[in-house]
């Protein structure tokens, strides 16, 4: 049954989806289930013979309802299509129109783009209304991606593990490639299609050279044959030392012209296997991985050296910015903006500094990057983790749409109403290179991200990465929809639970801006004590610097003055505490215990009432999952339940080693009422998980 099931899946068509929750569904079938049952393929034309065509036009005779109109895929340039004078200017190559015609002396529900993959989005988006509830004889649609690169970035190495990954092991079957065409792949391609991702990145960012090589582009070559028509572009992490461990150079500095000679021949190679290939992604000078610097080169130095080596092919260069020194930083948050501003407009017009949303790494909460706005002359692609590497691995629900539009929506104060998505999108200073990227959460589980609410953060991402205005809250009701079928109480129940459940995971990890307090290496549970690693800011002692008089990484001009990065007229009300959001008070200064906040309480008894709130909110989430039974296939509602039971444990044991730890530093008692740490800090430090999943080496 799993064999054929798998071959359904990959034909596009999930069968099982039609019998209703009483059929087992162990997640494969992402937001994609046919959302009623059909009667016969529906009555859908093609005009063109593209193998994209052909995708979008299958996908909708195999999954629209009975009683669909007729449909007609095709491309604005047909002559019948050209003909009607429809409003196509705008989309671009990728937007689509989506509305009733006569053509061809017929009515019908044209679907249509300026390019076979505008046409394909289009198919994807009609199916996505008519699966939200839509009565597809009344559908119109128009849209275009306001942003041009929308890539995830696998975190995937060439043994199989996932850096950060906690699906499973890679998607990639680099030992069976090329010669195996895993249906998977395709699956995988179709699924991004549908939300409109249109690159990744195969390889994990800490790169081997090896992915370089022949018989690695042979099998980059070999996927990028199978997304191709899903219009997903492949891109590769090149490790910056390449032309010394492959080439025998005895230099990898990009001021020498051998090096440049090198990564040319090495781009001109991969274009010949892969010609569409989308570029590099670059991790440089950061975490030990080698890079411009060790040759006392910039960063646009490393840049511009490799985007010329993909220039004549059309492609473009990622050069992260996410850096920090060995030795002790004054404040690590300052140093990929003191690295990066005074490079801008350094850079080639086929690069694009890719900065993560905040300016330390993917915290549960973090303020925007101080990096947007600054480098108005430098195409800026966002990174977001929609792996869940700081909030709770696959087994905690937190739905990250809120968090990406927290960054997104966030104010600048560079421009008047300037925000960070204007930055990405290129529309603050007219940029056309613009980009978003997402650190991959799929591995080879059957559900492909670990657990079904997971899947919820691929999906906004893309949404998002489409547009990075929409309403996190309307994706999470359209996610909800397609995801477990169009019941009203299922609906409301799974949307109720996903829209504080991030805010939950910043309150029993650490609210009002408290960071990186994970344990060691593996970053699972917690250790905010933990002070004793090799470098100092490893430690999480070094971010949250609290001792009995008060709590918080000091960012004023008395501290690191890191708040200066940003636009004056958001530094000042950065300042000072009494002006900082609370939500980021500790992130940005070093206040008492006894602080009076906005509620009338005192830091510490506000940070104790997070902490209890987001257990609390744990447990409702429980009771609102345990409403559904019956109303939720029984495979996919164990398997949450039971994560929901291992969330509610875990945010128990954050919230008893936090508070054991800070009282055994602040020397006070916890307010009248609340309950103590189920034990001592001890017991708590003692804890030791040396194999947890995603751990780097």
């Amino acid at each position: 049954m799993k064999h054929y099931r798998a071959l359904i899946v990959t034909l596009g068509v999930s069968w099982l989806a039609i019998a209703g929750p009483a059929c087992a569904d162990d997640g494969y079938d992402l937001w994609l289930r046919t959302p009623k049952a059909v009667a016969g393929p529906a009555a859908v034309t093609a005009i063109g013979d593209s193998a994209t065509i052909r995708l979008a036009a299958d996908a909708l005779r195999r999954a629209l309802p009975a009683g669909t109109p007729a449909v007609t895929v095709a491309t604005a340039g047909d002559p019948q299509v050209a003909a009607l004078r429809l409003p196509f200017a705008g989309l671009g190559d990728e937007g689509y129109l989506v509305r009733r015609v006569s053509l061809g002396g017929r009515q019908v529900l044209l679907v249509a783009g300026n390019s076979d993959r505008g046409a394909l989005y289009g198919a994807f988006a009609l199916l996505r209304a008519v699966g939200d509830g839509a009565d597809a004889a009344a559908v119109t649609l128009r849209s275009a991606p306001k942003v041009k690169l929308r890539v995830l970035d696998h975190w995937d190495n060439l043994d199989g593990t996932v850096e950060r990954g906690f699906a499973g092991q890679s998607l990639w079957d680099w030992w069976s490639l090329p010669d195996f065409d895993d249906p998977r792949y395709t699956d995988y391609a179709r699924a991004n299609a549908s939300i409109g991702i249109n690159g990744t990145v195969l390889n994990n960012v800490n790169a081997k050279a090896d992915s370089l090589t022949a018989p690695y582009i042979a099998k980059a070559a070999k996927l990028a044959a199978v997304f191709r028509p899903w219009g997903i572009k492949v891109y590769l992490s090149a490790r910056f030392s390449a032309p010394i461990e492959l080439g025998g150079l005895k230099t990898a500095d990009p001021r020498d012209p051998a090096v440049a000679a090198w990564w040319k021949a090495k781009a001109d190679e991969i274009y010949r296997a892969i010609p569409d290939f989308g570029g590099f992604l670059v991790k440089a000078n950061s975490e030990g991985q080698p890079g411009p610097r060790d040759y006392g080169a910039s960063h646009a130095d490393g840049a511009n050296m490799l985007a010329a080596a993909v220039r004549p092919h059309g492609g473009i260069v990622m050069w992260r910015a996410f850096v920090y020194a060995e030795t002790d930083p004054e404040d690590r948050a300052k140093q990929a903006y003191s690295e990066f501003k005074p490079l801008d407009g350094k850079f080639a017009d086929n690069v694009l500094v890719q900065v993560k949303n905040g300016a330390i790494d993917f915290q549960p909460r973090e303020p925007f990057h101080p990096l947007f706005g600054a480098m108005p002359k430098t195409p800026l692609m966002i990174e977001f983790q929609i792996t869940k590497e700081y909030l709770g691995f696959a087994t905690h629900l937190a739905y990250l749409g809120p968090l990406f539009a927290e960054t997104l929506h966030a104010r600048t104060g560079r421009k008047p109403g300037e925000t960070v998505a204007d930055v990405v999108d290129g529309s603050a200073e007219g940029h056309r290179l613009t980009g978003m990227a997402g650190v991959a959460n799929i591995g080879r589980d059957r559900d492909w991200s670990g657990s079904t609410f997971n899947q919820a953060n691929w999906y906004a991402f893309g949404r998002l990465a489409w547009d990075p205005d929409l309403d996190p809250a309307a994706i999470a009701r359209e996610w909800a929809g397609l995801t477990f079928g169009n019941d009203p109480q299922v609906i409301a129940t799974t949307t109720a639970m996903m829209a504080g459940s991030r805010e939950a995971v910043v309150d029993y990890t650490g609210a009002f801006g408290l960071a990186h307090l994970m344990a060691t290496g593996h970053h699972y549970g917690p250790g905010p004590w933990v002070a004793d690693l090799a470098r100092p800011e490893w430690n999480p002692t070094y971010y949250h610097r609290a001792d009995r008089g008060g709590i918080g990484f000091e960012r004023g001009a008395s501290g690191s003055d890191a708040i200066a990065q940003y636009a004056p007229s958001v530094a000042r009300q950065l300042a000072k505490p009494e002006t900082t959001p609370e939500r980021e008070l500790l992130w940005f200064h070093h206040v008492a215990w006894d602080r009076r906040m906005a509620d009338g309480r005192t830091l510490w008894e506000d940070l104790v009432a997070h902490y209890d709130a987001g257990v609390a909110y744990v447990a409702t989430m429980q009771s609102q999952w345990q409403s559904l039974r019956g109303k939720i296939d029984a495979e996919r509602w164990q398997k949450t339940a039971t994560y929901l039971s291992i969330q509610h444990r875990e945010a128990r044991w954050w919230r008893d080693a936090s508070l054991a730890y800070w009282m055994s530093v602040n020397q006070r008692a916890l307010p009248a009422g609340v309950a103590p740490p189920e034990h001592d800090l001890a017991w708590y430090k003692a804890q030791s998980i040396p194999y947890a999943p995603g751990h780097t080496s």
